[in-house]
């Protein structure tokens, strides 16, 4: 295993790479009574078209299949994975996202077992048409649930603007209507493309040993065989352009208060491997500079009523993507967009006058990290994969130790001048 050593924080990484491909990351935590696990598969909700494992042509795949398909891993024929963490004390769960679907675990005891039981119920798939059409009514009624929310319908419709032609736009979940097209063959065509061990990591935190936690995973991978890696070919979708992003849409929903999502999509390349990681934090720190609640626009625009506590703010980089988000509740709609859209409008210099305050604003996020090192759920699920060429907490952290202010000057007119601007306001 590759031992990186943090002495400063004194934490330690192991890394390896199983024969099959299976990316292994280990951090023991002295003195942590609870073990976290984690195994993610690059595949999620975008990717929906995609050459099939042994064959030669692309397949269009119904949309909300990647979701479907971690839905119907737990399930067996004659057990749910579910039942099987419960026996020895563990707490389980799943999550899909644009670009990734997850499988977790978190546990005080029994970590053997349990990190079995999460490497056999991901890897060994039991799919029938009877047990198949039983989810579909569980999604569907997911899907309807969120059909009703007005947050989920402001993000997606936000989404759905900056993104027209790319799969983005597409609830993670699909539709009822897309759902109902899913078959058993559709799930093992997904499945035994995307879930290849090479295409998958298992990142484990807490009390353990990590030579015998590796030797209990390479143990359990000897037992079975997945045949040869193959290259996974996913088909890009058709790309919007600038003049192809919808400005402004509006929405009555059952609000009491309108809602407002302002999106900025960037059409500039973001750098691959780890210089990734280095624009996604100078980008997180500029909006943090421009919005955060210690911020001049902050404070201004609370004394006046434009913003209240509801208003947040995001910057995401995903595979093939790159967005920020503004929103939150607001009695005038018309001003929240305005304000907001000015200070974006005058950014570089908006910047400029806040140098002052770069300093603590990095103090701050790097406070949050350190912080975060604490939690064996945040350690595991800051693990970046193949986006930031496997960087870890450790590495972010680093990042905001040597990032200068100047960084952040270059890529905001970087990423403000080659982007666009969408708004969604929920009405009541």
């Amino acid at each position: 295993m590759n031992k990186q050593v943090y002495d400063r924080l004194g934490e330690t990484i192991y890394q390896t790479t199983l024969a099959n491909g299976l990316k292994v990351i280990l951090m023991p935590k002295a003195g942590f009574h609870k073990t976290f696990a984690i195994m993610t598969t690059d595949y999620g909700s975008i990717d929906n078209e995609f050459v099939p494992r042994g064959q030669t042509e692309p397949v269009r795949f119904p949309d909300g299949i990647a979701h479907f398909l971690e839905h119907k891993l737990f399930e067996k024929k004659d057990h749910d994975a579910f039942d099987l963490f419960g026996q020895y004390g563990a707490s389980a769960n799943a999550f899909t996202s644009f670009t990734q679907t997850s499988y977790l675990f978190s546990t005080t005891s029994h970590l053997k077992e349990n990190l079995n039981i999460l490497l056999d119920f991901v890897q060994q798939p039991y799919f029938t048409a009877a047990t198949v059409n039983k989810e579909k009514g569980i999604i569907g009624q997911e899907i309807q649930m969120y059909d009703d929310d007005p947050g989920w319908q402001s993000y997606f419709g936000m989404i759905g603007q900056l993104y027209p032609k790319e799969p983005l736009h597409i609830d993670i979940a699909g539709t009822v209507a897309s759902i109902d097209k899913i078959t058993a063959d559709d799930l093992y065509a997904a499945y035994n493309t995307f879930y290849q061990p090479s295409n998958t990591s298992l990142v484990v935190v807490g009390q353990l040993d990590p030579e015998e936690t590796l030797d209990w995973v390479t143990g359990n991978q000897a037992g079975k065989d997945f045949g040869p890696a193959e290259p996974i070919k996913r088909i890009p979708s058709p790309q919007a352009t600038p003049a192809d992003i919808v400005p402004a849409m509006t929405r009555h929903l059952s609000v009491t208060r309108p809602k407002v999502s302002i999106g900025i999509r960037g059409f500039n390349e973001v750098p691959s491997g780890r210089d990734g990681l280095d624009y996604s934090v100078a980008m997180s720190l500029m909006f943090d500079l421009l919005f955060n609640d210690t911020s001049d626009n902050y404070l201004r625009l609370y004394d006046a009523n434009v913003i209240d506590d509801s208003f947040g703010y995001d910057f995401q980089v995903q595979r093939g993507a790159q967005f920020a988000q503004l929103a939150g509740d607001t009695d005038d709609p018309e001003t929240f967009i305005s304000e907001l859209t000015a200070i974006l409008d005058d950014a570089p210099a908006q910047l400029k006058g806040a140098e002052s305050q770069f300093e603590l604003v990095k103090r701050e996020a790097i406070g949050r990290i350190i912080g975060a090192i604490n939690s064996v759920e945040a350690i595991a699920n800051q693990y970046d994969g193949p986006l930031f060429a496997g960087a870890t907490i450790f590495d972010e952290l680093a990042t905001l130790e040597r990032i200068q202010f100047t960084d952040l000057i270059d890529v905001t007119q970087t990423f403000l001048t080659n982007s666009q601007r969408t708004t969604y306001t929920v009405l009541p």
